[in-house]
């Protein structure tokens, strides 16, 4: 172990010839907590995949808790941008957590009374334990999206991975979304990334932007060159706290 979580230096990724990510250099240390921004199609969801060892880079290092990426991947916890299943499926919110300690359980092995352990523990994390009987299909996205972190959680992780975590969330549910992510940031590193810029600025302690290229200057804030180099747009200043953010008015696209 180096000390580090996460360590990518000049890290590039192709698809068919194309330069998905390139160039990335990335530490992150134990309890960061990094909001990564940028536009749809920019390469946030495949960064999380190197991390997780799910794609192979062209070319660069990358080290996950002094390991090759693979090697540590059940100390990582892991929320997709979509979970899809049958909302009419009979499974509980039991049953789903669980599912998080099928890679110490076994393929064919029961679950033991740690794993079940593990399981409430991580309901509880996330104040879903009075819902641990209900039907997942019946829940709001914003309860899903607390089951499916539980899930995460049960194998303790020492970093979180967020793809797109308020996507499914309703804005009056999202304050307490991000109670919960300002509680989880004590235990575990926590990389979350997201198009909305207002949704990563809430609560990070630090902030950088990718559009193939990562703009990080390992803080809080980020410059308006960086978010005007990565969304090619007019951006004044992002900043930690309230207001989150000061932005130029542009004619083309005001939902930034």
């Amino acid at each position: 172990m180096t000390g580090k979580i996460i360590e990518l230096e000049d890290v590039w990724v192709h698809y068919d010839g194309m330069p998905i990510l390139e160039g990335i250099n990335l530490s992150l240390n134990q309890n960061d907590f990094l909001g990564i921004i940028g536009p749809n199609g920019g390469g946030k969801t495949t960064l999380l995949k190197v991390i997780l060892g799910l794609v192979k880079p062209s070319r660069g290092k990358v080290l996950v808790l002094g390991h090759i990426p693979g090697e540590s991947r059940k100390l990582l916890g892991y929320v997709p941008q979509y979970s899809l299943f049958d909302h009419d499926f009979p499974i509980s919110v039991w049953e789903v957590v669980l599912m998080g300690r099928s890679g110490q359980a076994g393929l064919f092995r029961r679950y033991s009374k740690e794993d079940k352990e593990k399981a409430l523990q991580a309901l509880e994390m996330v104040e879903m334990l009075d819902y641990k009987e209900r039907q997942i299909g019946k829940l709001s996205g914003g309860e899903q999206q607390r089951v499916f972190i539980a899930r995460a959680l049960t194998t303790e992780p020492m970093l979180l991975l967020l793809d797109e975590p308020t996507a499914s969330i309703d804005t009056p549910m999202q304050a307490g979304f991000y109670e919960l992510l300002e509680r989880l940031k004590q235990r575990m590193a926590i990389i979350l990334v997201s198009h909305d810029i207002g949704a990563v600025s809430v609560c990070v302690d630090k902030i950088a932007c990718l559009n193939h290229r990562l703009f990080y200057h390992n803080s809080r804030e980020i410059s308006a060159e960086d978010i005007e180099a990565a969304y090619q747009c007019p951006v004044e200043l992002i900043a930690h706290g309230v207001p989150h953010r000061v932005l130029k008015e542009h004619p083309r696209d005001r939902s930034l």
